[in-house]
């Protein structure tokens, strides 16, 4: 594996962008386009994966990176939740919210793993590599 340079090549924040715009479609939808606050806090908490993926990376250090890939993982499991609301609310149809649901279960796995795997990692980052 080649040294990542940029966050916007990672493939967890590629994926979390992508099932950020799909849940930003669903939320356009009549009914739930109406409840402001409700349609503000899901979209909110699918950019928040991103972002703090993003934010993480660019911190340079691997011990703020996990913390921020663990923010990121529970903003998905919030996006999670708020989605099963939306069924609730009868905003959005189950068929159509569960597929996305499943996608971020599968987010939030590849975040853990990469937790895993950033722990076990001698590297302490860039911002430390002047440091003795």
């Amino acid at each position: 594996m080649g040294t990542i340079k940029r966050f916007e090549d990672l493939e967890l924040w590629q994926m979390a962008r992508e099932l950020a715009k799909r849940v930003k479609v669903l939320t356009e939808t009549e009914l739930f386009s109406r409840d402001f606050r409700f349609r503000d806090q899901t979209n909110a908490s699918a950019g928040s994966v991103m972002d703090n993926i993003a934010e993480g990376f660019e911190r340079s250090g691997r011990l703020e990176f996990v913390n921020f890939l663990s923010i990121a993982k529970g903003s998905s499991g919030e996006v999670r939740s708020q989605l099963y609301r939306a069924i609730d609310y009868n905003y959005l149809k189950e068929d159509d919210v569960l597929p996305l649901i499943k996608e971020y279960e599968s987010l939030a796995s590849k975040i853990s793993g990469f937790i895993a795997y950033l722990n076990k990692s001698v590297y302490k980052g860039q911002k430390f590599k002047e440091r003795t």
